[in-house]
C-alpha cells in the first residue's frame, strides 16, 4: 500500500480535534483534484500508524468523508474517492466550451430518467397549501414562534398517531413520537438512544444512505442475504448483531414484501434478548396498487422490540422535509434522558400547516389522487414492458414506484446502463446498493446473484416520457 500523495500535518494545540483536522485536510485535497476518483486511500489502521494516532481518530475522519460523499467505503476493499466527476470543482469556476466543441461543463441530466426516488409533484395541492400557510400566518401570535417542545408539537403528534393507527396499524401513543427534518436526522438521534458502538444487520442490497450513517455513527454493520421473504433470519442469527434494519412491507431496492411469517421470526429473533431491537423503515407504504396496504411490522409488535421510522417526503413533497420515529417503551426512558434536550429540528409553523393539511382531510385526498396517478404510470410501464419478458424478468410491481428488471440474456448492469445512456436514457443499477456478495448461489426467486439487474422507476416521468423512454431502451438493447 503506498503512502497517501499528501503530507497531512497534525496540530495537537490547534484547537480542532485531531480527526477534524484529519477529515479536513483529506477533503481539501479531494476538492483541489489532488486526489483522484477512485483512488484508493490508505486502510485505517495504515493512516493511524503514520500519523501516531489512535485508529478511532482515523475511522471518525473516514467516517464523516463517507458521510458528506467525498470517500466511499467499498466493504472489504477499503475507503476510495468518491466517483464524483466534477468533485475536484466545488470551488473553482466552470470552464466554457472550447473552439474544438469540448466543454468541462458539468453533465447535463438524461432527456429520460427512471430514478427510482423521483414523484410527481404537477398534481401537488399549491392553493391549498398557500391557503393553510396564510391562515396560519394571519392568526400566529408570539408562541407560533417560539422553540417548541423537542418532540414535535402535540397537536402533530397527536394527528400523525391516529393517521398511523387507521392507515398502517401502528399501534402507539403520542408520547413514544419523535418528530425530525428527515429520517437522517433520526437516525442519528437513535444512535445516541441505543448507544455507541451498537452492531447492525442491514438487509442486502438496502439502503445506502442508512448505511453511511449507521458507519458514521462508528456501528459495526453486518449484510444479511435476502429471499423471496425478505432478510434471512438463520443468517441474521450467525451475524451477532443488536439490531436489524430492514424495510418489511416494500424493501428498497428489491421491492420484496415481506410475509407474516417471516416477520413472526423477525419479532422472535428480537424477542429472545433484552438488547435486541428492530428499525423497521416504512419509506413508501401510501402506494400499493394491489389489495390492500400490508400493515406495518410494528403492529405485530407485543413486546417494544420495533422502532417505526416515517416520512411524508415522499408522499407530499422532498422539501416537507417532516419525518417521525414511534419509540417503544422500553427506549422512551433513555431518549429522555440522553436527548430530551435537543431541540426539534422542524419549525412550529411548519408542522401546524402540515397538522391542518393532514387533519382537515387534504392530506388524504392529496394521497388518494396520487395512487390514481401512480397506478396509471405503474399499468402503462408494464404494458410498454410487455414485449421485454423474453429478455428480461420483471418483478417488484404493484406497489411502490420503481419495479425491476432482471436480464436473461447474460448481459451486465454497466452494459445494459451504458447502452441506455447512450440514447439519453438513465436507469438505475442494483449492483450500487448491494453492498457485499452474499455468498449465496441462488436467491429464493432463482435467479443467480451475479445477475444484471436494474431499477426503472416511473414516479417522476410523464406517460408520454415512459414510453418514449422505454422505446428508446428497446432499440438500444435490441427488444
Amino acid at each position: 500500500m503506498r503512502e497517501l500523495p499528501i503530507h497531512i500535518q497534525l496540530q495537537p494545540e490547534g484547537g480542532r480535534t485531531l480527526y477534524e483536522q484529519i477529515y479536513e485536510s483529506v477533503r481539501d485535497e479531494i476538492r483541489a483534484g489532488h486526489l483522484l476518483r477512485n483512488e484508493k486511500l490508505p486502510s485505517a489502521r495504515f493512516l493511524a500508524e503514520d500519523l501516531q494516532v489512535s485508529r478511532t481518530t482515523v475511522d471518525m475522519a473516514y467516517a464523516q468523508l463517507v458521510t458528506e460523499g467525498y470517500v466511499e467505503a467499498r466493504p472489504r476493499r477499503g475507503y476510495f474517492v468518491g466517483a464524483f466527476e466534477e468533485l475536484y470543482r466545488i470551488d473553482t469556476p466552470v470552464k466554457e466550451e472550447t473552439a474544438g466543441g469540448e466543454s468541462s461543463a458539468r453533465k447535463t441530466p438524461a432527456r429520460y430518467d427512471f430514478s427510482p426516488n423521483a414523484i410527481d409533484m404537477r398534481f401537488f395541492p399549491y392553493a391549498t397549501w398557500k391557503k393553510i400557510t396564510k391562515n396560519i400566518l394571519v392568526d400566529a401570535n408570539s408562541r407560533m414562534f417560539s422553540l417548541g417542545e423537542p418532540q414535535g408539537d402535540i397537536g402533530l403528534r397527536e394527528t400523525i398517531c391516529r393517521y398511523l393507527h387507521g392507515s398502517r396499524g401502528v399501534n402507539c401513543e403520542p408520547e413514544q413520537i419523535i418528530i425530525g427534518a428527515g429520517n437522517d436526522y433520526l437516525l442519528l438521534l437513535l444512535e445516541k438512544i441505543l448507544g455507541r458502538h451498537v452492531h447492525v444487520a442491514m438487509e442486502n442490497p438496502t439502503y445506502v444512505r442508512a448505511y453511511q450513517i449507521f458507519r458514521s455513527c462508528a456501528y459495526p454493520v453486518s449484510f444479511v442475504p435476502m429471499d423471496a421473504g425478505g432478510m434471512r433470519v438463520d443468517r441474521l442469527r450467525a451475524t451477532g448483531a443488536q439490531v436489524a434494519y430492514v424495510m418489511p412491507s416494500h424493501q428498497y431496492p428489491t421491492g420484496v414484501s415481506m410475509p407474516i411469517g417471516r416477520r413472526m421470526e423477525l419479532l422472535k429473533w428480537a424477542s429472545e434478548r433484552p438488547e435486541r431491537y428492530l428499525i423497521e423503515d416504512d419509506y413508501d407504504s401510501e402506494f400499493r396498487y394491489k389489495g390492500k396496504p400490508l400493515p406495518s411490522l410494528q403492529a405485530s409488535d407485543a413486546d417494544g422490540r420495533v422502532v417505526y421510522i416515517g416520512t411524508f417526503s415522499k408522499a407530499i413533497a422532498p422539501a416537507i422535509r417532516v419525518s417521525y420515529m414511534v419509540l417503544p417503551y422500553p427506549l422512551l426512558a433513555g431518549y429522555r434522558e440522553r436527548c430530551g434536550f435537543y431541540s426539534s429540528t422542524v419549525s412550529r409553523i411548519d408542522q401546524t400547516i402540515l397538522n391542518e393539511f393532514i387533519r382537515d382531510g387534504y392530506f388524504e385526498r392529496y394521497l388518494n389522487k396520487m395512487r390514481k396517478r401512480y397506478r396509471e404510470k405503474h399499468d402503462l410501464l408494464l404494458d410498454e414492458l410487455r414485449d421485454f419478458e423474453a429478455d428480461f424478468r420483471i418483478s417488484g410491481s404493484n406497489a411502490g414506484l420503481h419495479l425491476i428488471l432482471t436480464d436473461r440474456r447474460g448481459r451486465s448492469e454497466e452494459e445494459l446502463a451504458r447502452a441506455a445512456a447512450s440514447a439519453d436514457v438513465k436507469v438505475y443499477r442494483m449492483g450500487d446498493f448491494r453492498m457485499e456478495k452474499s455468498g449465496a448461489a441462488k436467491r429464493a426467486d432463482g435467479e443467480a446473484e451475479n445477475d444484471a439487474m436494474l431499477i426503472l422507476g416511473y414516479g417522476g416521468l410523464t406517460t408520454e416520457e415512459i414510453g418514449d423512454g422505454v422505446g428508446r431502451l428497446r432499440e438500444v438493447w435490441r427488444i
